[in-house]
Protein backbone atom coordinates (compact mmCIF):
# COMPACT_ATOMS: atom_id res chain seq x y z
CA UNK A 1 0.00 0.00 0.00
CA UNK A 2 2.28 2.75 1.24
CA UNK A 3 5.90 2.38 -0.44
CA UNK A 4 7.26 5.80 1.28
CA UNK A 5 6.92 7.25 4.32
CA UNK A 6 8.06 10.61 5.40
CA UNK A 7 7.87 13.61 7.78
CA UNK A 8 7.03 17.41 7.14
CA UNK A 9 7.79 19.17 10.79
CA UNK A 10 5.46 16.69 13.21
CA UNK A 11 3.31 15.75 10.42
CA UNK A 12 3.59 12.01 9.10
CA UNK A 13 2.94 11.09 5.84
CA UNK A 14 2.89 8.47 3.97
CA UNK A 15 2.76 7.83 0.07
CA UNK A 16 2.46 4.64 -2.92
CA UNK A 17 5.56 5.58 -4.46
CA UNK A 18 8.70 7.54 -4.88
CA UNK A 19 6.18 9.56 -8.27
CA UNK A 20 5.03 12.64 -6.77
CA UNK A 21 1.03 12.00 -5.56
CA UNK A 22 -1.91 12.79 -7.52
CA UNK A 23 -4.48 11.95 -5.16
CA UNK A 24 -3.92 13.53 -1.10
CA UNK A 25 -6.47 11.77 1.36
CA UNK A 26 -7.10 13.34 4.69
CA UNK A 27 -8.49 11.80 7.30
CA UNK A 28 -11.87 12.29 10.16
CA UNK A 29 -11.45 12.63 13.60
CA UNK A 30 -10.05 9.30 15.61
CA UNK A 31 -8.89 8.26 12.01
CA UNK A 32 -5.45 8.20 10.73
CA UNK A 33 -3.56 8.10 7.15
CA UNK A 34 -3.78 4.12 7.72
CA UNK A 35 -7.38 4.39 7.36
CA UNK A 36 -7.60 4.94 3.82
CA UNK A 37 -5.27 1.66 3.14
CA UNK A 38 -8.25 -0.59 2.35
CA UNK A 39 -9.31 2.14 -0.29
CA UNK A 40 -6.75 2.83 -1.76
CA UNK A 41 -5.87 -1.13 -2.41
CA UNK A 42 -9.32 -1.26 -4.19
CA UNK A 43 -7.63 1.43 -6.64
CA UNK A 44 -5.09 -0.18 -8.45
CA UNK A 45 -2.47 2.10 -9.97
CA UNK A 46 -3.28 5.37 -7.65
CA UNK A 47 -0.42 7.57 -7.11
CA UNK A 48 -1.64 8.68 -3.35
CA UNK A 49 -0.62 10.29 -0.60
CA UNK A 50 -2.05 10.32 3.17
CA UNK A 51 -1.40 12.51 6.14
CA UNK A 52 -1.81 12.24 9.58
CA UNK A 53 -3.39 14.74 11.18
CA UNK A 54 -2.14 16.91 14.02
CA UNK A 55 -2.78 14.72 17.44
CA UNK A 56 -3.55 11.67 15.35
CA UNK A 57 -1.59 8.68 14.06
CA UNK A 58 2.36 9.61 14.27
CA UNK A 59 1.69 13.30 14.06
CA UNK A 60 2.61 15.54 16.64
CA UNK A 61 0.25 17.66 18.74
CA UNK A 62 0.75 21.60 18.50
CA UNK A 63 -0.59 23.59 21.77
CA UNK A 64 -2.98 25.78 19.84
CA UNK A 65 -6.29 25.65 19.51
CA UNK A 66 -7.72 23.69 17.57
CA UNK A 67 -9.22 24.73 13.60
CA UNK A 68 -9.40 23.09 10.47
CA UNK A 69 -7.74 26.28 9.52
CA UNK A 70 -5.09 24.77 11.28
CA UNK A 71 -5.62 21.23 9.31
CA UNK A 72 -5.71 22.88 6.22
CA UNK A 73 -2.22 24.59 6.61
CA UNK A 74 -0.62 21.34 7.45
CA UNK A 75 -1.62 19.70 4.31
CA UNK A 76 -0.63 23.20 2.64
CA UNK A 77 2.74 22.52 4.21
CA UNK A 78 3.16 18.78 3.28
CA UNK A 79 2.09 19.25 -0.48
CA UNK A 80 4.48 22.62 -0.85
CA UNK A 81 7.22 20.05 0.26
CA UNK A 82 6.38 17.86 -2.49
CA UNK A 83 4.31 19.60 -5.06
CA UNK A 84 2.51 18.27 -8.23
CA UNK A 85 2.34 20.65 -11.50
CA UNK A 86 -1.31 21.52 -12.09
CA UNK A 87 -2.26 20.76 -8.58
CA UNK A 88 -3.66 17.54 -6.85
CA UNK A 89 -7.46 15.92 -6.33
CA UNK A 90 -7.64 16.33 -2.38
CA UNK A 91 -10.27 13.81 -0.86
CA UNK A 92 -11.33 14.49 2.93
CA UNK A 93 -13.51 12.54 4.90
CA UNK A 94 -15.64 14.67 7.69
CA UNK A 95 -12.70 16.52 9.74
CA UNK A 96 -10.63 16.01 6.89
CA UNK A 97 -12.86 16.91 4.26
CA UNK A 98 -13.18 20.17 6.39
CA UNK A 99 -10.09 20.62 6.08
CA UNK A 100 -9.62 19.71 2.12
CA UNK A 101 -12.02 22.57 1.60
CA UNK A 102 -10.23 25.17 3.18
CA UNK A 103 -7.23 24.25 1.29
CA UNK A 104 -9.51 24.49 -2.02
CA UNK A 105 -10.67 27.39 -1.39
CA UNK A 106 -7.46 29.26 -0.14
CA UNK A 107 -4.43 27.36 -1.76
CA UNK A 108 -6.13 27.06 -6.18
CA UNK A 109 -2.59 26.65 -6.86
CA UNK A 110 -2.10 23.10 -4.98
CA UNK A 111 -5.58 21.71 -5.25
CA UNK A 112 -7.21 21.15 -8.58
CA UNK A 113 -10.13 19.37 -7.61
CA UNK A 114 -11.70 18.11 -4.05
CA UNK A 115 -13.32 15.10 -2.89
CA UNK A 116 -15.76 16.01 0.27
CA UNK A 117 -16.61 12.44 1.86
CA UNK A 118 -19.57 13.94 4.43
CA UNK A 119 -18.36 16.90 5.99
CA UNK A 120 -19.73 18.94 8.94
CA UNK A 121 -21.88 21.74 7.53
CA UNK A 122 -20.25 23.90 10.17
CA UNK A 123 -21.24 26.81 12.35
CA UNK A 124 -20.78 30.47 12.57
CA UNK A 125 -17.43 30.56 13.71
CA UNK A 126 -17.24 31.36 17.62
CA UNK A 127 -14.38 31.60 20.40
CA UNK A 128 -12.63 28.52 21.39
CA UNK A 129 -14.97 26.52 23.11
CA UNK A 130 -13.68 23.33 25.97
CA UNK A 131 -14.58 20.25 24.42
CA UNK A 132 -14.07 16.72 26.33
CA UNK A 133 -13.24 13.30 24.56
CA UNK A 134 -16.46 11.63 23.56
CA UNK A 135 -17.33 8.61 25.65
CA UNK A 136 -17.81 6.30 22.74
CA UNK A 137 -13.76 7.10 22.05
CA UNK A 138 -12.58 6.83 25.68
CA UNK A 139 -14.09 3.29 26.11
CA UNK A 140 -12.53 1.94 22.89
CA UNK A 141 -9.37 2.88 23.66
CA UNK A 142 -8.95 1.53 26.98
CA UNK A 143 -9.94 -1.84 25.36
CA UNK A 144 -6.93 -4.04 23.67
CA UNK A 145 -6.65 -4.26 20.07
CA UNK A 146 -8.65 -7.27 19.42
CA UNK A 147 -11.60 -6.11 21.51
CA UNK A 148 -11.81 -3.17 19.72
CA UNK A 149 -11.85 -4.94 16.39
CA UNK A 150 -14.32 -6.82 17.72
CA UNK A 151 -16.58 -3.87 19.03
CA UNK A 152 -16.35 -2.45 15.07
CA UNK A 153 -17.42 -5.73 13.80
CA UNK A 154 -20.36 -6.01 16.15
CA UNK A 155 -21.34 -1.97 15.49
CA UNK A 156 -20.28 -1.89 11.78
CA UNK A 157 -21.08 -5.42 10.19
CA UNK A 158 -21.82 -4.37 6.71
CA UNK A 159 -17.84 -3.02 7.09
CA UNK A 160 -15.15 -4.87 4.17
CA UNK A 161 -13.06 -6.96 6.80
CA UNK A 162 -10.23 -4.83 5.89
CA UNK A 163 -11.71 -1.58 7.23
CA UNK A 164 -11.69 -2.84 11.25
CA UNK A 165 -7.76 -3.21 11.82
CA UNK A 166 -6.34 0.19 10.88
CA UNK A 167 -9.61 1.60 12.34
CA UNK A 168 -9.04 0.30 15.77
CA UNK A 169 -5.80 0.97 15.74
CA UNK A 170 -6.13 4.83 14.98
CA UNK A 171 -8.27 4.68 18.46
CA UNK A 172 -5.56 4.11 20.65
CA UNK A 173 -2.82 6.89 18.84
CA UNK A 174 -5.15 9.57 19.79
CA UNK A 175 -3.32 11.84 21.23
CA UNK A 176 -5.17 12.56 24.55
CA UNK A 177 -3.86 16.09 25.00
CA UNK A 178 -6.19 17.12 21.95
CA UNK A 179 -8.92 17.12 24.24
CA UNK A 180 -6.93 19.75 26.69
CA UNK A 181 -6.72 22.03 23.84
CA UNK A 182 -10.08 24.60 22.78
CA UNK A 183 -11.90 23.59 19.81
CA UNK A 184 -12.45 26.54 16.87
CA UNK A 185 -15.94 25.90 14.93
CA UNK A 186 -15.71 25.90 11.15
CA UNK A 187 -17.67 28.69 8.62
CA UNK A 188 -20.59 26.93 7.23
CA UNK A 189 -19.92 24.62 4.72
CA UNK A 190 -22.16 26.62 1.65
CA UNK A 191 -19.61 29.18 2.63
CA UNK A 192 -16.66 27.48 1.81
CA UNK A 193 -18.42 26.28 -1.42
CA UNK A 194 -19.10 29.94 -2.70
CA UNK A 195 -15.24 30.40 -2.60
CA UNK A 196 -14.07 27.10 -4.12
CA UNK A 197 -13.79 27.40 -7.50
CA UNK A 198 -11.96 24.30 -8.88
CA UNK A 199 -14.52 21.25 -9.03
CA UNK A 200 -16.08 19.34 -6.28
CA UNK A 201 -17.54 16.19 -5.18
CA UNK A 202 -19.99 15.79 -1.93
CA UNK A 203 -20.51 12.27 -1.18
CA UNK A 204 -22.93 11.66 1.09
CA UNK A 205 -24.89 8.79 2.69
CA UNK A 206 -28.31 8.77 4.45
CA UNK A 207 -29.14 10.51 7.23
CA UNK A 208 -30.84 8.12 9.12
CA UNK A 209 -27.72 5.63 9.11
CA UNK A 210 -25.69 8.76 10.46
CA UNK A 211 -24.64 10.91 7.48
CA UNK A 212 -24.08 14.43 8.55
CA UNK A 213 -25.31 15.75 4.99
CA UNK A 214 -29.14 15.40 4.10
CA UNK A 215 -30.43 15.56 0.57
CA UNK A 216 -32.10 18.74 1.00
CA UNK A 217 -28.45 20.52 2.46
CA UNK A 218 -26.74 18.66 -0.82
CA UNK A 219 -29.10 21.01 -2.45
CA UNK A 220 -28.27 24.58 -0.77
CA UNK A 221 -24.30 23.19 -1.48
CA UNK A 222 -25.57 23.09 -5.41
CA UNK A 223 -26.83 26.68 -5.32
CA UNK A 224 -23.94 28.16 -3.09
CA UNK A 225 -21.06 26.58 -5.14
CA UNK A 226 -18.66 29.07 -6.75
CA UNK A 227 -17.62 26.26 -9.43
CA UNK A 228 -18.35 23.04 -10.86
CA UNK A 229 -20.46 20.86 -8.26
CA UNK A 230 -21.72 17.83 -7.86
CA UNK A 231 -23.31 16.06 -5.21
CA UNK A 232 -23.76 12.04 -4.76
CA UNK A 233 -26.10 10.56 -2.75
CA UNK A 234 -25.11 6.87 -1.30
CA UNK A 235 -27.44 5.00 -0.28
CA UNK A 236 -27.15 2.09 2.58
CA UNK A 237 -24.38 4.04 3.59
CA UNK A 238 -24.24 6.38 6.98
CA UNK A 239 -21.02 8.47 7.82
CA UNK A 240 -18.27 6.66 6.94
CA UNK A 241 -20.04 6.36 3.72
CA UNK A 242 -16.66 4.23 2.13
CA UNK A 243 -16.65 1.86 4.91
CA UNK A 244 -20.44 1.13 4.32
CA UNK A 245 -20.91 1.52 0.57
CA UNK A 246 -17.16 0.83 -1.13
CA UNK A 247 -17.93 -0.73 -4.19
CA UNK A 248 -20.32 2.72 -5.24
CA UNK A 249 -18.30 5.13 -3.32
CA UNK A 250 -15.13 3.41 -5.47
CA UNK A 251 -16.88 3.80 -8.54
CA UNK A 252 -17.65 7.86 -7.79
CA UNK A 253 -14.72 8.56 -6.89
CA UNK A 254 -13.16 6.95 -9.79
CA UNK A 255 -15.46 8.79 -12.60
CA UNK A 256 -14.71 12.27 -10.83
CA UNK A 257 -11.10 11.13 -10.83
CA UNK A 258 -11.26 10.26 -14.56
CA UNK A 259 -12.44 14.01 -15.37
CA UNK A 260 -10.55 15.64 -12.94
CA UNK A 261 -7.51 13.28 -12.39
Amino acid sequence: MFGVRGRTGELAWYRTGEDAAEVVFLHGFSDSAHCWGPLINAMPGLRALAIDARGHGESGLPQEPIRYDGHRDDAALVLSSQPREGGVVVVGHSMGAMAAAHLAASRPDLVRAVVLEDPPTGAPPADPRSWSEPQWLAELRALDLPQRIARGRADNPAWPDDELEPWAVSKAQVDPRLFDLPFQEAPPLTDLLAAITCPVLLIHGDTDRGSLIATTYAAHCTQAAAGDFQAEHITNAGHSVRRDNRPQYVAALTAFLDRNG
